[in-house]
């Protein structure tokens, strides 16, 4: 197990600081970069338009369509069934984008739209040590679980163990929390109406990275 651990965080390190880099970059020009406005403003108004309709189509198309097809077509992602699997991966993570909406708009409505230093922290230990504990790790190993056993309920059923569930549950939080604890902190230092967008493509950004690194 602690080799497990240790290997996990060493190969998911490097890409957690192109992530926090590329987070920040949009940070910084959206406070600072004039000429990004018009962009940010157009986000801004879809997202207040449609609400969790724009949180589930563009976190299945990030977290999801993106990821899939890369790996599908650069041989990462294997199997039969391949656009089938595409679907429920992306609706997979359509409904997450839902979740994570419902859960930013909670934070909001419980600790303000403040991006100050205390709002910032506050938001990003219930994230991370609360939220993550006991939801989206939880539900990311057993879909992931599934998602390995070919979408295949009786092959799933077969090969799950409590034992098992837990190991990769707290590898799982652990590597969660060295990569994404900063990456929340930067999602939360933007205005409510552009966490989901930044969370959307931080999202793609790494999964597209841990992908090609840990082929490497």
């Amino acid at each position: 197990m602690k080799n497990r651990i240790y290997s996990a965080l060493c190969q998911n390190l490097i890409p957690g600081l192109f992530l926090w880099a590329f987070g920040l970059a949009l940070v910084l020009s959206y406070y600072y970069l004039d000429i990004t406005h018009g962009w940010f403003e157009e986000i801004i108004r879809l997202k207040q338009t449609y609400g969790y309709g724009y949180s589930a189509a563009s976190t299945a198309f990030f977290g999801g369509l993106i990821p899939f097809v890369f790996m599908r077509l650069s041989g990462r992602e294997v199997g039969g069934n391949g656009w089938v699997f595409g679907f429920i991966f992306v609706s997979y993570w359509a409904l997450r984008g839902i979740d994570v909406d419902a859960f930013y708009r909670l934070q909001t409505w419980i600790f303000g739209n403040g991006v100050d230093w205390k709002t910032i922290i506050c938001k990003v230990l219930v994230d991370q040590f609360v939220y993550c504990v006991i939801w989206a790790s939880p539900i990311t190993v057993l879909f992931y679980g599934w998602k390995e056993s070919g979408y295949s309920w009786s092959r799933w059923r077969s090969e799950i163990n409590l034992k098992g569930i837990f190991d990769k549950i707290i590898l799982f939080n652990l590597t969660t929390w060295l990569v994404w604890t900063p990456a929340t902190a930067i999602v939360y230092s933007l205005p409510s109406a552009l966490q989901i967008p930044l969370f959307n493509l931080t999202l793609c950004f790494f999964v597209l990275l841990v992908s090609v690194y840990g082929k490497k």
